[in-house]
């Protein structure tokens, strides 16, 4: 017979995108589990519920194992969601990453209001790696370079579309070309039918793109500075890039982690 488990005081890190949820169980600190959800702007606390339920746990149940929530999110009606179903199923209220949450790193930005709470915590994740000047590049329905000075500062960075989008534009766009899988490997760049060939731009292209900015990016703040990349399609774009140097598919979640402890840990003390 199976032995089941029941865990206190475990996390649950919730990562809302455009296209996609990440959800990673933290317990005493170690990421147990991480899964992608699609993000649907109109479920309701009570769907997501049921796919948290149906998430693969072997012998975890989430609902037991976890006994708080952090959440970052770009999409403010599926937040409000998250919230909710926290509230209800949970038990407790979630933290959600916003620019009054004392994360512990300084802005160095004109603009800080406008920068997404998911770009923060990347910084965050990757400064508590490497503890030197980094750039950060998130490859998820936007691809944004985020960088960190030799101080831990956040100093800013760059956005352009991100795979998907650009393929899906191609094909919404256009007339005659089909959209295509960017999860399969591209040939030649030196495409021989349509499908490959927007496969291998699209790529190859985004690889070139990602060098090409985070050369440039390291031309203006730190010659020396760490390229690491995160997000869906982080691992197809690495492959081919000269530059970065490092693939952290959980960069968003550990940001995550790290910020609920500075917060919990304040709270405590005070």
């Amino acid at each position: 017979m199976e032995q089941s488990y029941i865990y206190e005081n475990g996390l649950l890190a919730v990562d809302i995108g455009n296209t996609h949820t990440v959800t990673g169980l933290f317990m005493d600190g170690r990421l147990m589990g991480r899964w992608r959800i699609r993000s649907d702007r109109y479920a309701t606390e009570d769907e997501l519920a049921i796919k948290l339920n149906a998430l693969p746990l072997s012998s975890m149940h989430i609902f037991s194992a976890a006994s708080d929530v952090v959440i970052s999110s770009v999409v403010p009606p599926l937040t409000e969601a998250w919230e909710r179903m926290t509230q209800k199923y949970f038990g407790c209220e979630a933290l959600v990453i916003l620019k009054n949450i004392d994360h512990g790193m300084p802005i160095r930005y004109k603009r800080p209001f406008e920068i997404g709470a998911d770009r923060i915590v990347n910084a965050i994740a990757a400064w508590n790696r490497f503890h030197t000047a980094i750039v950060a590049i998130d490859f998820g329905t936007a691809t944004t370079f985020d960088c960190i000075s030799d101080k831990g500062e956040y100093l800013g960075g760059a956005i352009s579309p991100g795979l998907k989008l650009a393929s899906e534009m191609l094909s919404s766009k256009t007339s005659k070309l089909p959209l295509v899988e960017l999860d399969i490997p591209p040939g030649p760049a030196l495409a021989q039918d349509t499908v490959s060939a927007i496969r291998s731009g699209i790529v190859y292209g985004f690889a070139a793109l990602a060098d090409g900015l985070a050369s440039r990016l390291r031309e203006e703040f730190d010659s020396n500075a760490v390229i690491v990349a995160t997000g869906g399609f982080a691992s197809t774009v690495a492959r081919h890039s000269s530059l970065i140097e490092k693939v952290l598919p959980d960069l968003t979640l550990e940001g995550l982690y790290s910020i609920y402890q500075r917060y919990r840990s304040g709270i405590n003390s005070a």
